[in-house]
């Protein structure tokens, strides 16, 4: 008699984007655990209560971080599934360590942070730290950093754990992660990347246009690009059901295949 060994499913780690943290991933890991699949989320340094050295950060940094927290967690591979900066840290981690990425899953997110020029990092970087320069603090500006991700018609509730996250976080290392996310490149990683990879992208999200999420898919060989619908930056909440659905079908894929 042949018994059939069951596949085990690798489990889904989340990457929360800047100034955010684990808790924007709350309606995907609770329908996740509840059908048995394993859900961890890491939080970045300085984000939320995470702890942070001080020194300047580094995507090649927080890679590290990241694999000592699967080390920790005993996970040979995950299906990364990353937001905004942390769509950008899992590209990276792939990029250097892909076997430890049973797939990527990149929700409003990109390959370059920025133009080729660093005209927009210039200008992103004046706009996020001139308030701070001025001496507002980070907790005043939270409320509408967070509203300008979400659609003017989204709920404040729905965002209050967002702008909760962004408000307690140190300045100094908001300061950081900003200095760290302008540096981020890796389009030549994009054609040689050897895992599955899906894309999403909000149908309204004005810092990660449709257009762009779906020109990188189109430079990963196999990829996959699903736009959101009635969804801005922040699709995981405005749109949870969507989003969760689109992680587990594209999980399930890889499951079986």
């Amino acid at each position: 008699m042949t018994m059939t060994v069951p596949v085990v499913f690798s489990p889904v780690v989340f990457l929360h984007g800047l100034g955010l943290d684990g808790r924007c991933w709350t309606p995907q890991i609770e329908a996740l655990r509840a059908q048995g699949i394993a859900c961890h989320a890491w939080t970045m340094p300085g984000h939320a209560s995470a702890p942070w050295d001080g020194q300047p950060l580094s995507f090649a940094g927080l890679a590290t971080g990241l694999l000592d927290f699967l080390d920790t967690h005993k996970i040979d591979t995950a299906h990364l599934v990353g937001h905004s900066m942390g769509g950008m840290l899992a590209l990276e981690v792939a990029a250097t360590a892909p076997q430890r990425c049973r797939s990527l899953t990149l929700i409003g997110s990109a390959a370059l942070f920025g133009s080729a020029d660093g005209s927009f990092q210039r200008a992103f970087l004046a706009e996020r730290l001139g308030p701070l320069d001025a001496g507002q603090r980070l907790a005043g500006l939270a409320p509408a950093l967070v509203a300008d991700l979400c659609l003017p018609t989204t709920p404040p509730d729905v965002m209050s754990e967002c702008v909760e996250a962004m408000a307690m976080m140190d300045e100094a290392a908001y300061r950081a992660a900003l200095a760290c996310l302008v540096t981020f490149d890796r389009r030549a990683a994009l054609a040689v990347l050897p895992m599955p990879v899906l894309c999403l992208a909000g149908e309204r999200d004005r810092q990660a246009p449709p257009q762009g999420v779906e020109r990188m898919a189109g430079k990963i060989p196999g990829a996959r690009f699903l736009c959101i619908q009635d969804a801005a930056h922040l699709m995981m909440l405005e749109a949870p059901g969507a989003v969760t659905q689109a992680i587990r079908d594209f999980a399930a894929e890889i499951k079986s295949a």
